[in-house]
């Protein structure tokens, strides 16, 4: 037994000193942990065998095929329910979002009136809750749920203290069915209900030209084989889904402005520069050139280009030069493209990545229609929002 166990042993120091090292985990959409450097600072602090224990443990042999097995053994030995928060049901795999966080309501609602106050002040405003998958699942297959109504209920009486908020309700318009088995995310293709009642709510659903669940004049375009942000997390075998994104001669035309990109190009002396700007960096709405970039870990990417702190679309070809303007979270970046036809510029603000108290120097909120656009998990978690 002492002989075997050094050969395991000797076994796996040669296998991770022969393979070659990988930076990022595929699976579990993450960048794997650097082997440290040894200095005389980071022994000192102890932290060298932290890190090189972080080290160690994402280089490990076979890590996947082991975590798959622990998955195995969670569910079919142990039969527990869920495995490192996630759980598959029906077909779709949903990370546990309980219990109701009543503080972070009441936080974001303080965050939105405070917006509000500071820079739309004299401007309509609608919100929108996007319902996580467990709405659809948790309950009825036996999951703890955080409750829905009571959430939607408590943010609305929050936000009716200090100003005049519209609540436009697509947690009606939405399924199960409109998700992706393996992700978070809902399917663009199937959000059409949901963007045409976004529309008509603010009053432009009769310049969208499409109407509510028809598909006339867009074309879809495949990109295969998408393994979600639970695939890995569940270890488990799933099959991967097919994320289907749409166009026609609108979205065509538009094109997208993001702050990281412009402050990254270093052009202008590194100014950050406008979408009207001849030195401006511009993007097409779908960008496809994510799916081969190794920095970006999530095809969902492709649809505006993923997460940012700030975005322009601009529209040449929209039925109207109206400006929209959404707080919004990753959900938003699959649904915008959708409302282009209505508004000839639309700006996507996400206050995870951009201090809402910087906003006056990169936005203008005059005469724009505005919007709040947050899944489940976001209004549970507002203290992320900066």
């Amino acid at each position: 037994m002492i002989y075997s166990f050094m050969v395991c042993m000797a076994s796996l120091i040669v296998i991770l000193t022969v393979n070659p090292e990988e930076t990022v985990s595929r699976s579990e959409r993450r960048r794997l942990a650097e082997k440290p450097e040894l200095t005389w600072d980071n022994i000192m602090d102890k932290s060298f065998m932290d890190d090189t224990e972080k080290y160690l443990l994402d280089h490990f042999p076979f890590r996947d095929g082991l975590r798959r097995v622990k998955a195995y053994f969670a569910y079919d030995v142990l039969q527990q329910k869920e495995n490192n928060g996630i759980y598959v049901a029906d077909g779709h795999a949903a990370k546990l979002e309980y219990p109701l966080n009543e503080a972070s309501v009441k936080r974001l609602a303080v965050k939105m009136t405070g917006l509000c106050q500071q820079y739309f002040t004299e401007q309509k405003v609608w919100y929108a809750i996007v319902p996580d998958k467990n709405y659809f699942l948790a309950e009825k297959n036996g999951y703890p749920s955080l409750n829905y109504e009571q959430m939607i209920r408590l943010l609305s009486q929050e936000l009716a203290k200090s100003a005049d908020f519209g609540y436009i309700d697509i947690i009606s318009d939405l399924t199960i069915d409109d998700y992706y088995h393996t992700d978070t995310h809902w399917r663009q293709e199937r959000i059409l209900d949901v963007a045409h009642h976004i529309a008509d709510a603010m009053g432009v659903g009769g310049t969208l030209n499409f109407s509510r669940g028809n598909q006339d004049g867009f074309t879809e375009h495949e990109i295969r084989d998408f393994y979600g942000v639970y695939y890995g997390q569940a270890a488990l075998p799933m099959e991967p889904d097919t994320i289907v994104y749409l166009t026609d001669e609108v979205i065509d035309a538009a094109y997208v402005w993001s702050l990281e990109e412009n402050i990254q190009s270093g052009k202008n002396g590194g100014k950050i520069v406008n979408p009207d700007e001849a030195e401006a960096v511009l993007k097409p709405v779908y960008q496809l050139e994510k799916l081969e970039d190794e920095r970006s870990l999530d095809k969902y990417d492709v649809f505006a280009g993923g997460a940012s702190s700030l975005q322009v679309i601009k529209c040449p070809n929209a039925f109207t030069d109206k400006k929209l303007i959404i707080f919004r979270d990753s959900y938003t970046s699959s649904l915008a493209p959708l409302l282009l036809g209505a508004y000839g510029e639309i700006t996507l603000i996400d206050l995870r990545y951009l201090d809402s108290a910087r906003l006056g120097e990169y936005v203008d909120f005059t005469d724009a229609d505005i919007l709040f656009l947050y899944n489940t998990s976001i209004v549970n978690h507002a203290e992320m929002l900066k």
